[in-house]
């Protein structure tokens, strides 16, 4: 029973998030800590990149914030940077693998509610010409459940 009196007990309400942007329930903040063995392609205090292990395409990489932030739906005006960064790095670690044709490449994220994971990330795929039926259906462009890194950019543009 003394062990139940020390342990806080969280506030109903209060979200899973430290101060320091960790998630301790999300799977990508646990990866870009380096808790669940997921090798990092990069990793620094804005951004991080691992392969997703359902890939689409023969390159399919996760670009994601290193501090928990949510789906792309929660963003505003002040993220653009951001989702800048996560393209930039996406075409870094492109390069790195000897992807040079960026025209037959696809930066997107899925549209809430078809997100399986709240935590933002960009999907990298390449080449696209590549993928199969089935991923051409999930990383589909001009789709409900499916916006282009562009398409992304110029709504959060035009916020007010």
């Amino acid at each position: 029973m003394a062990a139940a009196v020390n342990t806080p007990t969280p506030e109903i309400g209060t979200t899973n998030q430290t101060d320091d942007g960790y998630d301790q329930k999300c799977i990508f903040c646990k990866i870009v800590k380096g808790e669940m063995g997921t090798e990092l392609l990069h990793n620094d205090e804005t951004v991080s990149c691992f392969r997703d292990i359902h890939p689409g395409a023969p390159h399919h990489y996760l670009v994601v914030p290193s501090k928990h932030v949510g789906n792309c739906k929660s963003l505003g005006k002040e993220h653009v940077p951001l989702v800048e960064q996560l393209v930039e790095m996406g075409k870094e670690v492109l390069q790195k693998n000897d992807v040079t044709d960026l025209n037959d490449v696809r930066f997107g994220f899925h549209w809430p509610p078809f997100c399986s994971v709240t935590h933002l990330h960009l999907h990298v795929l390449a080449p696209v010409s590549q993928m199969g039926f089935m991923s051409r259906l999930i990383y589909r462009l001009n789709s409900y459940w499916f916006v282009t890194a562009d398409q992304l950019l110029q709504r959060l543009n035009s916020m007010s």
